[in-house]
């Protein structure tokens, strides 16, 4: 990121947790006349771009999509070098992850995936366990009804064992179940590629989330895009069910 963009930010309220469904990389290969699976090789600059643009600023927690419990569906030639991709970027990336004080969770339902994929998903997040500048989350064979569910299914084994009563469930308890517990709620979405939906992407997590749609396809994606995204996300005004005449008394209210 150039100095110029740095200081800008700098003086930006900035988002907590950003996340970012990182669309078109289908769409922009086949722009350059090249198959899909082009185009997510592509889009791991992106990711890296994503990163480095995250910890500079003290974003504390980035969460990407990448691979989502629908994608399954696609053609199976797609799925494997999508599967062949992460197994990669996993060897290739953690150590610098790593070095750069980032701590790396995969969330989402692992079983589906290869022991060796499994296998080097824990070595990674066990590597990166103790980092603070950054949580980089990974939603891989992720859907946010599917971690809903998840929660559900917790929760009610352990009303089942006599741990909890079914009157003891409230939101913080459930938020507690879900695959983000313990990191700030999503405070920006952002997704590439010009669609306007959420596609199942943490619904339980983004009950308030600012959202920013970019045209730009995923492997355009760039810190420039990014620092705009939180440009917008700064202009706005949340107000959490309250009257924007609230939020004013609030931020003019003496100490």
């Amino acid at each position: 990121m150039s100095s110029s963009t740095k200081s800008t930010a700098n003086a930006l309220t900035m988002p907590r947790h950003v996340a970012i469904i990182m669309d078109g990389n289908g769409r922009w290969a086949k722009l350059k006349g090249k198959l899909r699976t082009f185009g997510h090789k592509a889009g791991v600059e992106a990711v890296r771009a994503s990163v480095r643009y995250a910890r500079e600023n003290n974003i504390q927690a980035l969460t990407l999509f990448a691979f989502s419990s629908e994608n399954w569906k696609r053609p199976e030639e797609e799925v494997g070098v999508l599967m062949d991709l992460f197994t990669l970027v996993l060897k290739s990336e953690v150590k610098r992850l790593n070095k750069n004080g980032v701590r790396l969770q995969v969330v989402g339902d692992t079983a589906r995936f290869g022991d060796k994929l499994v296998s080097l998903i824990n070595k990674a997040e066990k590597l990166t366990e103790h980092n603070s500048e950054l949580v980089l989350n990974i939603a891989a064979n992720y859907g946010g009804r599917w971690d809903i569910v998840n929660a559900c299914q917790q929760l009610a084994a352990k009303v089942k064992q006599g741990e909890l009563s079914a009157q003891d469930i409230d939101e913080t308890l459930f938020d507690q179940h879900t695959s983000l517990h313990g990191l700030p709620e999503v405070d920006l979405l952002i997704r590439t590629g010009g669609d306007h939906r959420i596609s199942n992407f943490l619904l339980w997590q983004m009950a308030y989330a600012e959202l920013f749609f970019s045209s730009e396809l995923w492997p355009d994606f760039d810190e420039h895009v990014f620092h705009q995204a939180v440009l917008d996300f700064s202009s706005r005004q949340r107000r959490f069910g309250l009257t924007g005449e609230q939020i004013e008394s609030e931020e003019v209210a003496p100490c």
